[in-house]
């Protein structure tokens, strides 16, 4: 195990809630300040850490899928730019909702509960009231506290935190993180669909030919990872790679060197556009350290994929947003018309279509065209968008598509955008199909 490894696995040991800093790490790892530092930001990546200016950095709860749309205190820190005047111990713990203090003290107490976050202003009783019941306090306009509300949430290790916004830019600020998280959320990732290490098969670079054979008849796969004796992926080995060898032929002598490896937070839309682009059947799924995991199949991306255009979302993209507003006003499959109106989430800082938007739209045009056709997806490999002119906010205009030409794996589109008869954007787009 290399240091790097050593001291994450140190970091997740530590108790949640437990301050850490660079130096420390440093010292009880007998390694580098540097080193320890690069250790501590693969931990903030990995969720295991928090790091708040003019506090330090905290060790976390990591957080799982399922609840990935609570925040800690230490996140709500961040998001306001704000300062912790008392609690800091706290910081780790998840809220389980925020509450507005915008009414009479009686009255708003029947709101706030244990694990709440009561958003208000300069009102030490309610401060204090409101730890008492076992929440934390998160007070706007720049203000401060009483030094007994500071003692207390001290005590009670519920954080009570400031910051110079208004209490309705501060809710905005949480709303937009939460919703961010529940996207997040929504997003498939190898690891929602990985086949875990224990019901993987995989050779060893030690091994023959033969060990492939014996494990082809077992299994009846004939792909699989080759690792050396710390798991660490060292190839690739396949049909093609053993056909005409000898038996007692090293298996190191036939794999495919360095192979594409994901890891567990990849998205599957980025794995599919691997699989797809390089002819991949199956990917091995790997650690920071390079280490096996598991692996994921074509199949189970693409039905995946499927799965996932077909279900309902909370948090809406952008992409969806623009796809969910398009629709089709003819029915003729050789030159289908849809419809979209601007909208103002749909422009750029001057009020027209901004050219993300754009290629979204033609892009989408272009996968509804592909599935009258056939059924499928597209990897969009290539798009030229060679004339655009500004269309205005509540601008409603029409995609028209037409498939050029369509073969097994690829697709060529033109596709041109209009405005009360005038053309406004014209593309070529290329793509890899991916069979349903």
């Amino acid at each position: 195990m290399t240091k790097h490894e050593q001291i994450i696995d140190y970091i997740t040991q530590l108790p949640i809630g437990g301050k850490i800093s660079v130096r420390q790490i440093a010292k009880a790892m007998s390694v580098s300040e540097g080193t320890a530092y690069r250790a501590i930001k693969e931990a903030e990546s990995q969720g295991l850490v928090s790091t708040i200016e003019r506090v330090g950095t905290i060790r976390i709860e990591k957080k799982k899928k399922d609840n990935i749309e609570k925040l800690t205190f230490a996140e709500v820190v961040n998001i306001v730019d704000g300062q912790v005047l008392g609690g800091r111990s706290g910081l780790h713990k998840t809220l389980s909702r925020f509450v507005i203090g915008a009414m009479k003290t009686e009255a708003m107490m029947r709101y706030v509960t244990a694990g709440n976050l009561l958003i208000v202003g300069n009102r030490y009783q309610v401060h204090k009231i409101a730890l008492e019941t076992g929440a934390a306090v998160l007070i706007t306009g720049g203000f401060d506290t009483s030094s007994d509300v500071i003692k207390l949430a001290d005590e009670l290790d519920l954080p009570v935190i400031s910051t110079s916004y208004d209490t309705f830019t501060v809710a905005a600020m949480i709303n937009r993180a939460i919703y961010d998280q529940l996207i997040k959320k929504e997003i498939v990732v190898v690891d929602d669909i990985l086949i875990p290490l224990e019901k993987t098969y995989y050779l060893t670079i030690g091994e023959s030919v033969q060990h492939w054979q014996e494990l082809n008849e077992r299994t009846g796969h004939s792909r699989y990872p080759v690792v050396d004796n710390t798991l660490k992926v060292q190839g690739m080995i396949a049909a093609k790679d053993v056909f005409d060898q000898l038996k007692q032929q090293p298996i190191e002598k036939v794999m495919t060197q360095n192979p594409i490896t994901v890891n567990e937070k990849t998205s599957i839309a980025a794995v599919a556009h691997i699989m797809v682009w390089q002819g991949i059947e199956l990917l091995p799924v790997t650690d920071g350290q390079k280490r096996l995991l598991g692996v994921v199949s074509r199949q189970d991306v693409l039905k995946a994929m499927q799965t996932t255009q077909r279900q309902p979302h909370v948090g809406e993209t952008l992409e969806e947003i623009v796809t969910s507003r398009m629709e089709q006003v003819t029915e003729n499959k050789q030159e289908p018309v849809y419809h979209i109106v601007v909208s103002p989430q749909m422009t750029d800082q001057l009020g027209t279509v901004s050219y993300g938007v754009m290629t979204t739209i033609m892009i989408e045009g272009a996968r509804r065209t592909l599935r009258m056709h056939k059924r499928g997806d597209i990897v969009v490999e290539n798009l030229t968008l060679y004339f655009l002119k500004p269309i205005q906010i509540d601008t409603e205009v029409k995609v028209i598509p037409r498939l050029l030409e369509v073969g097994r794996k690829h697709g060529k589109f033109d596709v041109e955008v209009y405005r009360e008869g005038e053309i406004v954007g014209k593309a070529l787009l290329t793509a890899q199909l991916i069979e349903a």
